[in-house]
């Protein structure tokens, strides 16, 4: 990416000098050094074993924590321990799902996420029930984070040029959780269920997915004043909660 572009992000990432920003995937080292110049306690992992070689070997980035590192291995809470945390990063396609959920669902996730993905990754964390976009994503991670988009970002402002456009989100931690769910892994297993089969109504996609009865699911929804018949994108992240409690019970 552009200076001018990792500058921009280096801004919504970066408070205050010694602000502990973690980024993930540093590649060539541009939001790196716009990371350090913002002022942050800036640790970088990548999974390129030559570009982490290069990275330690520049004088400019001496003052940066640079690891091997795998994204969806990697170990978050050991890294944050007790103290707050941001995480910034260009985040490929294949990794900005899985990665971003899984932030979301740490015990103690980071205060603030700014990341750079896809602009329809980012399209469907911002939507809306009822839209096409909404989906089992948007809800995992509303859970936990509020997110905006901050700015999108045009092919022609990286090399290789890539054939898709890019946003950059800002993800803040809720002081708490957005529900109050007994069971977190039940209400996953539920939204997930709810968009496994998306052309089906939500109580056939939950009976298949979940292997429920399908007349415990229409119980469910009737008790809640939903209709037997309703589909899963119409339903909102605490609508979502209120069904997995009248499930559960």
């Amino acid at each position: 990416m552009d200076g001018g572009t990792a500058a921009r992000i280096a801004r919504l990432a970066v408070d205050a000098p010694g602000d502990r920003v973690l980024e993930v995937g540093a590649g060539t080292g541009s939001l790196t050094a716009a990371l350090l110049a913002a002022g942050a306690d800036v640790t970088a992992f990548d999974l390129d074993d030559n570009l982490v070689e290069i990275l330690r070997s520049r004088d400019d980035l001496a003052a940066v924590a640079v690891l091997h590192g795998d994204a969806l291995a990697f170990d978050y809470p050991g890294y944050a321990g007790d103290a707050p945390w941001r995480v910034a990063g260009n985040l490929p396609y294949n990794v900005a799902t899985p990665l971003l959920i899984r932030l979301a669902q740490l015990a103690r996730p980071p205060e603030r996420i700014v990341a750079m993905i896809q602009k329809d990754v980012a399209d469907r964390l911002l939507a809306q029930p009822g839209t096409a976009a909404y989906g089992s994503l948007t809800v995992a991670l509303a859970v936990t984070m509020r997110t905006e988009r901050a700015f999108n970002v045009a092919p022609g402002q990286f090399f290789p040029r890539p054939k898709v456009v890019s946003s950059v989100v800002v993800l803040e931690r809720r002081a708490e959780p957005l529900v109050d769910v007994d069971e977190r892994g039940r209400f996953e297993q539920v939204v997930r269920g709810a968009f496994a089969y998306r052309r089906k109504t939500l109580a056939n996609s939950l009976a298949l997915a979940l292997d429920l009865p399908r007349e415990r699911i229409v119980t469910a929804l009737l008790a809640l004043d939903l209709d037997a018949d309703i589909r899963g994108e119409s339903l909102d992240l605490r609508t979502f909660a209120a069904l997995t409690d009248a499930l559960a019970g």
